[in-house]
Parts: C-alpha cells; sequence; structure tokens
C-alpha cells in the first residue's frame, strides 16, 4: 500500500512538472490559486473581546440520606438485620454547576445567551476575555425561542456588530467563538449547511443549520460571517454521543434581537395571533384550489370570536401573503404573526375560490397556555350501509342528533372505507366540504358528494375539509382508474 502511494505520488509529481515547463498550469492548481481558504485571525482579534464566558450555578436542599423507615415498613426488618436502618436528617444544600457563552450586545453591560444556559440559575458568573469576572443579574429569558438577557456592572465595554441572516447563503464561511468543554474562548468554523430549518416541537424559529463544531459549553455563544457580523446565535446540536457530530444549529440574530429587545424594554415578550388554524399546502392540494404553486398556509379552521374571524377569514382559505411578505410554507406563517406587536393592523392576501383577496386583520396577543386536551369522538354510524364512492368512501347523512353532537350544520360522514385509509381520511370523519378545479362546495349530502366526485377526471386532486372530535383540517387525494 505505501509503494502505492509513494509511485501514484511521483507520477503526479512528473506530470505537474511536465505541465509547468509546457507554459501553463494544471485546471486544479489553477483553481486552488483563486479558492484559497478564509483568514479568521483578524476576525478573532477584533470580535473575540466581545464574547463572555458564562458559569452557571444551581443550588438544591434536598435529604442526603434515604427517607426513614417506620417498623411497619416491609423494608425495616431488612435494613434492621444489617445494621443499617434508614434514619432521616436535616435537608443540605447541593451546588450544581454549568457553562455556556455569550456575547456583548450594548457597552453598558448587556449580554445575550440561550435561555437554557441560565435557566433556574442562582448564580450567574461572567468572565470577560480580560479576565475580570461579574456576578450577572438575569433581565429575562424566552424559552420559546432559547433567548436570554443578562446584564452586569461594566461599562465601555467592546460590543459585537449585528448582521442580516436573510442574506446568509448555503455554503458560505461561518465561525463560533465560545467556550466547549470549558475551554474559553475557542474559535471553530464551517460553513452554512441550510437555511430555514424545522425542528421538531418548535415552529417559531427558522433555524440556520452549520457544520461548525459546536460542543456543550458553546450554547449562547455568537454565529460570525466572515464580515465579523454575529448572524446566529448558538443553541443546539445533534448528537448521538453528546458531541459535536457535524449538525449544529443557531437562532438567527434577527429573531433573537427580537426577544431581546422586548426582554430589555418590559422584562417579558409578546407575541402575535389572528386565531386560524393551519396545515400545509401539498402539490395535490394546490391543484384542487387552483393555486399555480404550493405555497402559502391552508386554514383548516378559524378561531371564533378570534381576529381572523372577526376580519372575514374562512377555512379552505390560503394565506399566501402577510403584508406583502411571501408565506413560502406553513411554518413561515406563525414565525411572521408572532413577530407582529399586538394591536397591529396587518393585511393578509389570501386565495380563495380561484383567486387572491386581501383582507385587513388586527393582530391579538398570544397567550401562553398549554393546549386544551383535544375530544376525539367517532359519530354512530347508521342502521344500512351504501356502497363506496370512486373515491372508495362509504358516505352517509349526518342525523340530527349527529349534527349536533359534531356541533356542524351540514356535512356527510364517513361511516366505512373498504378498501383501508384514503389520505387522512378515516371512518367517522365529517365531510365539511370538497375542493376540486378552485371551486369548492359545502357538503350537503351523500348523493351530492358521490355525484360530485363521479365528475372529475382520473389524476384530478380533491381537496375534503374533515372533521374529526373537536379538530378540523384538510385531506388531499389525487383520484385514479377505479376510484
Amino acid at each position: 500500500m505505501t509503494t502505492f502511494v509513494r509511485s501514484t505520488a511521483l507520477w503526479c509529481a512528473t506530470l505537474l512538472l511536465a505541465a509547468v515547463l509546457a507554459g501553463g498550469a494544471p485546471p486544479a492548481v489553477a483553481q486552488a490559486r483563486g479558492a484559497a481558504l478564509p483568514d479568521f485571525t483578524e476576525l478573532y482579534e477584533k470580535q473575540g473581546p466581545a464574547v463572555v464566558s458564562i458559569d452557571v450555578v444551581q443550588r438544591v436542599r434536598r435529604n442526603p440520606h434515604m427517607p426513614e423507615l417506620s417498623e411497619d415498613d416491609p423494608f425495616y426488618e431488612f435494613f434492621r438485620r444489617f445494621g443499617q436502618v434508614p434514619r432521616s436528617g436535616p435537608p443540605r444544600e447541593f451546588e450544581t454547576q454549568s457553562a455556556g457563552s455569550g456575547f456583548i450586545v450594548s457597552s453598558d453591560g448587556y449580554i445575550v445567551t440561550n435561555a437554557h444556559v441560565v435557566d433556574a440559575a442562582d448564580e450567574v458568573k461572567v468572565r470577560l476575555t480580560d479576565r475580570r469576572e461579574f456576578i450577572a443579574k438575569v433581565v429575562g429569558a424566552d424559552k420559546r425561542t432559547d433567548v436570554a438577557l443578562i446584564k452586569i456592572d461594566a461599562k465601555d465595554l467592546p460590543k459585537i456588530v449585528v448582521g442580516d441572516p436573510e442574506k446568509l447563503r448555503v455554503g458560505e464561511w461561518v465561525v463560533a467563538i465560545g467556550k466547549p468543554f470549558g475551554l474559553e474562548n475557542t474559535m471553530t468554523a464551517g460553513i452554512v449547511s441550510a437555511k430555514g430549518r424545522d425542528l421538531p416541537q418548535e415552529n417559531l424559529v427558522p433555524f440556520i443549520q452549520t457544520d461548525v463544531a459546536i460542543n456543550p459549553g458553546n450554547s449562547g455563544g455568537p454565529l460570525f460571517n466572515l464580515k465579523g457580523e454575529v448572524v446566529g446565535i448558538n443553541s443546539l446540536i445533534y448528537s448521538r454521543s453528546g458531541g459535536y457530530m457535524g449538525l449544529a444549529f443557531a437562532i438567527p440574530i434577527d429573531v433573537a434581537m427580537n426577544t431581546v429587545n422586548q426582554l430589555r424594554d418590559k422584562g417579558r415578550v409578546t407575541r402575535g395571533r389572528i386565531g386560524v388554524q393551519i396545515q400545509e399546502v401539498t402539490k395535490e392540494s394546490a391543484d384542487s384550489f387552483g393555486l399555480k404553486q404550493a405555497t402559502g398556509a391552508l386554514v383548516n379552521s378559524v378561531e371564533k370570536g378570534g381576529p381572523a374571524e372577526k376580519a372575514g377569514v374562512e377555512p379552505g382559505d390560503i394565506i399566501i401573503k402577510v403584508d406583502g411578505r411571501e408565506v413560502s410554507n406553513s411554518n413561515s406563517l406563525p414565525r411572521i404573526i408572532t413577530q407582529i406587536r399586538p394591536g397591529t393592523k396587518i393585511t393578509l392576501t389570501v386565495w380563495r375560490a380561484g383567486a387572491s383577496r386581501d383582507i385587513a386583520v388586527t393582530v391579538a396577543e398570544m397567550k401562553d397556555e398549554a393546549p386544551a386536551a383535544q375530544r376525539r369522538g367517532t359519530a354512530p354510524a347508521p342502521k344500512e350501509k351504501a356502497k363506496p364512492n370512486r373515491m372508495g368512501l362509504v358516505l352517509s347523512d349526518l342525523t340530527p342528533d349527529q349534527r349536533r353532537e359534531a356541533e356542524v350544520k351540514t356535512g356527510v360522514l364517513v361511516e366505512d372505507i373498504p378498501g383501508g385509509v384514503r389520505g387522512n381520511v378515516q371512518p367517522g370523519d365529517i365531510i365539511l366540504s370538497v375542493s376540486s378545479r378552485g371551486v369548492t362546495t359545502e357538503a350537503r349530502s351523500a348523493t351530492q358528494v358521490n355525484e360530485l366526485l363521479a365528475k372529475l377526471d382520473k389524476g384530478e386532486s380533491v381537496t375534503l375539509r374533515l372533521k374529526r372530535g373537536e379538530q378540523t383540517f384538510f385531506s388531499t387525494v389525487r383520484l385514479q382508474n377505479g376510484e
């Protein structure tokens, strides 16, 4: 193996020499000359002093011994025989320590970090690059965006420059400075791997994904572009071992600074809401609603008495713009709306009945409440079953009791699906409307829906608005042969 590598190297060197003597450089060499790796030394020297190390102390009082056992306890005799019957003692205070990073955003001592870094902290200690140490006060923290603002009593501090994450491009060089594994002022470099990344259970932050080496202790530290501007806060890593695996996620700095400004001004974060439930627009559902591209957010229900209902937004509308800003997908809408100050009047551009229209909505304030458990129910089946329609659904008309129980005025019951589930349709669902060719028709009877489906051509997309328990949503199915 060694001989092969050496022989290959000699052969390549011979070709390179021949090319140089011939008066030209090989293409690979010429390309390398114009694609030199960036030099991060100046960035580190200029921006490094604005990055801080954070040490957090949490104090917990607990009993160091097992709970005292009574003589009636089944384990009492077992412990007595070995002479070690547990006795309760006075509670003792224990300290746990953790570390993170942060960066200075104002010369008078305001510092940004992650909310999870300072969560439940009894003491937050900040250490600057000049070795000065301060005890910081937590001004506020927002768990939804994982952003916290802390303050130290200092003046004339170096501060970071805020950049524009929107201008970031995938493949662009970025660097992080932080305290991985307790190693202060460590710089690591990589590229932007993706933008607007959605992560499970969090739809308010369009994360920047990088392959920068981020490890425990980097949390809360800045992500810089090559101009030395902060474009994100390093927050999460994907790891099976607890360490770097090439997947790191940063909170865009514009999202973070919106939170920071609110925490500094009023100590808490308010978010906008318009009172709609939405779902993704698929290619099939876009076809059935007459929309050229699968874009926007499909409204599957509107909160009764909420801002959207008062403004005239209806289920089946597709919200494609907010104040002229494109809604690229369903995850984009809550990110846009929650950043708007409650009480602001905005213009929603919606797609309805094959055309767009503008609707003025006044944004309300989102309350941080846990969603109530959804009640799931299935309407009782009728006595006689009809034959499957072209979509493979057995439909029947709702009885007055079923309409009253489901709290609907009209609708058609999906009694059975002999060939298996179609799309996301299940037996017991109630069809509220049928959309195809850009036209939405309210479902009033099983006969009406069956006849409507029978008129459609093979390959056409049909979107059903369904009610299941207390939930309403859309399901799109493309018609094939034999259906």
